[in-house]
């Protein structure tokens, strides 16, 4: 019997056994610490450790890869949070420290400490120094039956998306404000003498950093002045309100004036005269109402006749050829309307009777107007103070 030829090859040894402790990659230690202490501790250490597990884990060959990329881009959020949320909270506080330490000199002005910001409407504040014109970011709240500088009518953002401009921004602070005052203290007549109105609107650069807010305020820093000012509709009765509303709004438009001589700018001064028509035509419907009841009836009347006369002028002002001839128009306008009747009306009314010294700039009992040429802004209150624009 024959013997079969030898394999060809020989079969293949079986492996050695693996050597103790062999099994998967190990964990890297920073990819886990990367996600704990971004997450938990302290982001910006987090990505440190993040960087260092992807660096390690490329060189050993360790896991957790995807365990490092999650730890870092949570540490990078967490981080950009942390960011945002010391730039709006911690900066406003280093912000008051830092004020603190600018006010200091001025730690006998009475009241609360208080970002210009949290002022709202019906609070009265003191300044340093009572300048109402400086660019400040702090005010002084303060109870409105102690001695204060400014009481605030309103407190309110402006609806522009972009900076509309320095000027603009003027213009805006400056019609709002006083219809806010004429909505805070309608009877206008009622004001002292030395209240003005002042406004704190946001600057270019505070505008960037979010600022929209106007602050518009009375001022009544020029005398030592107690109690609050307000008078608004939600004290008065109807008709009172109805009767102040309509008053207001023709001074309001009154003291629209355009700015430039009218040989100059005839166009504009005939559309505000369309204007004043229209307001004198809303108060003579108030004044028909006010016919109608019998303590305002003998004086609503009379003043109805003296506003349908100067609304007669006004039309004739709109509808001026030249300078002389609008110039004329509006004197007579003028003449037409002598503040001795309203006096008898708003004390019918059971308002104030006292001629304001921004229309009355004789200081007379009122029998004489004043067109407004001489630099009365007859505006609805009295004879503002430059409005200031604050930081």
């Amino acid at each position: 019997m024959s013997t079969p030829p030898p394999p060809h090859h020989w079969p293949a040894a079986p492996p050695p056994p693996p050597p103790y402790g062999y099994g998967p990659p190990a964990l890297n230690g920073f990819a886990l610490a990367s996600l704990l202490v971004g997450l938990l501790c302290f982001p910006p250490l987090g990505i440190v450790f993040g960087i260092v597990a992807l660096v390690q884990i490329a060189k050993k060959g360790e896991r957790g890869k995807a365990l490092a990329v999650c730890g870092l881009a949570a540490s990078v959020a967490m981080t950009l949070i942390m960011v945002l949320v010391a730039e709006r909270v911690v900066s406003p506080l280093f912000d008051r420290v830092r004020a603190s330490d600018v006010l200091e000199p001025y730690e006998d002005v009475e009241g609360e400490l208080v970002d210009m910001s949290e002022l709202r409407t019906g609070d009265c504040f003191n300044t340093p120094g009572g300048d109402l014109l400086d660019e400040a970011h702090f005010a002084y709240r303060i109870a409105c039956t102690e001695v204060h500088d400014a009481e605030v009518t309103s407190a309110t953002p402006m609806s522009e998306q972009r900076f509309p401009g320095v000027e603009q921004l003027k213009q805006s602070a400056t019609e709002e404000c006083w219809r806010a005052q004429d909505s805070y203290a309608m009877d206008t007549w009622a004001l002292p003498p030395y209240a003005g109105m002042y406004y704190f609107a946001p600057s270019r650069d505070s505008w960037a950093d979010g600022d929209r807010r106007v602050v518009c305020v009375i001022g009544t820093s020029e005398q030592e002045h107690k109690g609050s000012l307000r008078k608004d509709a939600g004290m008065l009765n109807p008709e009172q309100v109805a009767f102040l509303h309509a008053a207001n709004e023709v001074d309001q438009v009154l003291g629209r004036t355009p700015g430039a001589d009218v040989g100059d700018a005839l166009g504009q001064y005939r559309s505000w005269a369309r204007d004043v028509e229209q307001a004198l035509a809303g108060e003579s419907r108030v004044l028909d109402e006010a016919k109608g009841r019998p303590q305002t009836a003998g004086p609503a009347a009379v003043q109805k006749e003296r506003v349908e006369a100067a609304r007669k002028q006004w039309l004739r002002a709109a509808a001026a050829k030249d300078a002389q001839e609008f110039d004329s128009a509006w004197d007579r306008a003028v003449a037409e309307m002598p503040f001795g009747p309203e006096k008898v009306l708003r004390g019918a009314y059971g308002l104030s009777t006292t001629v304001p010294e921004w229309l009355d700039d004789s200081g007379s009992d009122g029998s004489d107007g004043s067109d407004g040429s001489d630099g009365s802004d007859g505006s609805g209150g009295p004879s503002a103070g430059p409005a200031v624009e604050a930081a």
